[in-house]
């Protein structure tokens, strides 16, 4: 892993939770987003925590290019969220996830753990955050409506159900309760959902429901 933020002390504290784990290890410290790219390029790391505002070049750049670079390594956005305004531009940037910076250190290994494995780390309640935060970069949902038709063409009926509950942010457990199936049917939609859109994971489920007008401003899931 490697550990991404212009804060000396706020690395330390990092490699200290993760360093008390077996299972996981640091492989290396970068200052700023260029000191990112350089250092994935040498140590390809499992996971990146990247911090956002950053000297040099900050965490959302920082970002695209390393997901640009085809590199194996995998985003997650460690952020002030009520002061950043950039997480929407990262996870557009290909950021595997975003957590707070004050997660309690069992959710932050928790998030680590399960962008390593190929998940997506967007707890359903902060997915509504962030809707609800950037909703208004978003393009007007009526431009999209092309692109929504075209995309939810290649779904199949139960796919398309799924779809925009991942979006507003329902856990694969509400999910199932909504449609009454089970966890593993809908882990099997989602799966196919990505395959068949190229999508990389949930949160450019997300990304992409909103940008196309599948999912409107001001949706939310149902009760």
């Amino acid at each position: 892993m490697l550990l991404v933020d212009d804060q000396p002390l706020q690395r330390l504290g990092y490699r200290m939770v993760i360093e008390a784990q077996s299972d996981l290890e640091v492989v290396g410290e970068a200052g700023d987003g260029a000191q990112a790219v350089s250092m994935t390029r040498a140590l390809r790391p499992d996971v990146l925590l990247m911090d956002v505002r950053m000297p040099v070049l900050d965490g959302i750049e920082a970002t695209r290019r390393i997901v640009g670079s085809g590199a194996a390594s995998r985003v997650l956005v460690l952020t002030t969220f009520d002061l950043d305004e950039y997480v929407y531009g990262a996870l557009r940037a290909g950021a595997s996830g975003f957590l707070l910076k004050d997660v309690p250190p069992a959710d932050l290994l928790t998030g680590v753990r399960a962008v390593a494995a190929g998940d997506a780390m967007v707890s359903p309640g902060v997915t509504r955050r962030l809707i609800d935060a950037f909703a208004g970069h978003l393009p007007d949902p009526e431009t999209g409506h092309t692109a929504a038709e075209e995309l939810l063409g290649r779904l199949t009926d139960r796919e398309r159900d799924v779809l925009p509950l991942v979006a507003r942010g329902c856990s694969n457990a509400e999910i199932a309760r909504l449609l009454t199936v089970s966890e593993a049917t809908v882990k099997s939609h989602i799966g196919r959902i990505l395959t068949k859109l190229r999508l990389r994971d949930r949160v450019q489920i997300v990304v992409l429901a909103y940008e196309s007008g599948i999912v409107r401003r001001g949706d939310n899931p149902p009760p």
